[in-house]
């Protein structure tokens, strides 16, 4: 919205600032920061005489998280507002990428705020049936698909792009909405497992969500996209503005969020994210890159999925728990232990990600 302030400038003034991206990008920083700090402890209060007893705890979950009954959970509607409030005022809102990100994190947002209200109302851990939620993650990936699909380049519309191999694409072709449908809820729903402790979900949201903007912001321009050999898409670097509201709203977030946790993000939030991620990667063609930068969400994931199949093959665990995280809590980690070595695992999983970028 503050970029049509341009129109009042003459090329060398103030004005002319709201121009560039970059300035933009911190300006969307700051303000999700701002809405974080400001209504983060009035959001927590109404959340926690609303909900009463606050998110309910799996009974066969570890037992250090009895303690955590009664925290207040949907808190994922703090950074939702902040980083749509920041998009909202910095973003250009004629870009088409802009619209699709923000339709995707709130879709899977409603999704999850329905999902959180339906397990503190009825007071247990089921909440939305899950064919419903996912079937509803679904037809939001699509629509997103094809709206990815309808504004990439004509050359690049249902391909694949492959990291290092600069000059390859796959063309997918109708398997290009399914893939991406693939992309968007398994990002979704692999962030909802990883919410899981005190901080753990929302760093490396964070720490992918920023790899994902600078390499949105390296292909939508034509200068850097030579230079680092990487497929050209006009467009997409504004969505280095989501990803810098998504990193203040963020920080602002883990303020209340850090252990002992005063909120949790909850579905709302986890789902939201996730979704976000997953429809950044479709609209920069960087899929396969999310896979790495979001390494530890796809191990997550991967740990539940290896452990539902082993023990419906052979009655055994492979985990003492899943997800993963759970495993090592089981095993006695403390549970600041294991927030904190995984947040530096998707910081080395980031790096490798920027890496692709440039390789020769």
């Amino acid at each position: 919205m503050l970029y049509w302030l341009t129109a009042l400038s003459d090329g060398g003034d103030f004005f002319n600032l709201f121009r560039y991206i970059t300035f933009r990008a911190g300006g969307a920083f700051l303000t999700a920061l701002l809405f974080g700090f400001l209504f983060g402890r009035p959001l927590i209060n109404v959340l926690r005489k609303r909900q009463g007893k606050g998110q309910p705890i799996r009974e066969d979950g570890p037992e250090g998280h009895f303690s955590k009954a009664g925290t207040p959970t949907m808190g994922g509607l703090l950074i939702v507002g902040a980083l749509v409030t920041a998009t909202a005022l910095w973003a250009r809102l004629d870009n088409p990428f802009v619209w699709l990100v923000l339709f995707v994190t709130l879709s899977f947002g409603a999704i999850g705020f329905a999902d959180d209200y339906a397990k503190v109302s009825k007071q247990n851990t089921k909440g939305v049936p899950g064919k419903l939620r996912l079937a509803l993650g679904i037809l939001v990936a699509v629509i997103a698909a094809l709206w990815a699909a309808h504004n990439h380049p004509e050359a690049m519309q249902n391909q694949l792009a492959l990291p290092v191999f600069k000059d390859v694409l796959v063309n997918l072709g109708v398997f290009y909405v399914p893939f991406s449908i693939c992309v968007i809820v398994g990002a979704a729903n692999a962030v909802n497992l990883t919410d899981g402790l005190d901080g753990l979900a929302i760093m490396p949201v964070m720490i992918a969500a920023t790899t994902l903007g600078i390499i949105a912001y390296a292909v939508g321009r034509i200068d850097f996209s030579e230079y680092l050999d990487v497929h050209y898409v006009p467009g997409t670097g504004e969505i280095l503005i989501f990803t810098a509201a998504l990193f203040g709203g963020g920080l602002g977030f883990l303020w209340y969020n850090a252990p002992p946790a005063a909120v949790f993000m909850g579905d709302t939030g986890s789902l939201a994210l996730g979704g976000a991620l997953g429809a950044i990667a479709v609209a920069t063609k960087h899929e396969l890159v999310l896979a790495i930068v979001g390494g530890l969400f796809v191990v997550e994931a991967m740990s539940v999925i290896i452990q539902v199949l082993y023990f419906k093959c052979t009655g055994r665990r492979v985990f003492l728990m899943a997800p993963i995280h759970h495993h090592y809590e089981k095993k006695g980690w403390a549970e600041a232990t294991i927030v904190i070595r995984f947040w530096i695992i998707s910081l080395i999983l980031a790096m490798i990600g920027l890496a692709t970028l440039k390789v020769r």
